[in-house]
């Protein structure tokens, strides 16, 4: 199968999918997403360290470039929003959760080889 795009493009938008997806908080959000639809607050609750404006933003533009559809569930006098993945995004969740799975299981090594690296660093500076 032919592919539509080519990463190594300057030219390129998928270049900005991966800027996209590639975001921190992306790759948070739409995993824990993928569990169920969620409010805004259940989201902030469950991913630590997102301020409300930073998880705000995110989901604009993730609604924005149809990888989430916002849900106006509101009944009387009471707002109620949810946001679940899009199709699209549904495709590409089993990928970011492996990335995810990868951290949690590598993160030793990684913080490890990170103290290492400084330790020689600051030697070389004395």
């Amino acid at each position: 199968m032919a592919y539509p795009g080519d990463v190594y493009s300057s030219k390129c938008s998928a270049r900005d999918a991966l800027a996209l997806i590639s975001g921190k908080w992306v790759m948070l959000i739409l995993p824990a997403l993928a569990q169920r639809p969620m409010r805004n607050g259940e989201l902030l609750r469950r991913i630590d360290g997102i301020s409300q404006k930073v998880l705000t933003q995110t989901l604009r533009q993730l609604e924005r470039n149809g990888l989430l559809e916002r849900l106006d569930l509101s009944e009387k006098n009471q707002a109620h929003v949810e946001y679940r993945l899009s199709t699209v995004a549904c495709s590409l969740v089993e990928t970011l959760t492996a990335l995810d799975k990868w951290a949690e299981y590598h993160f030793p090594e990684l913080d490890a080889a990170r103290e290492r690296y400084d330790a020689d660093r600051g030697r070389e500076a004395d």
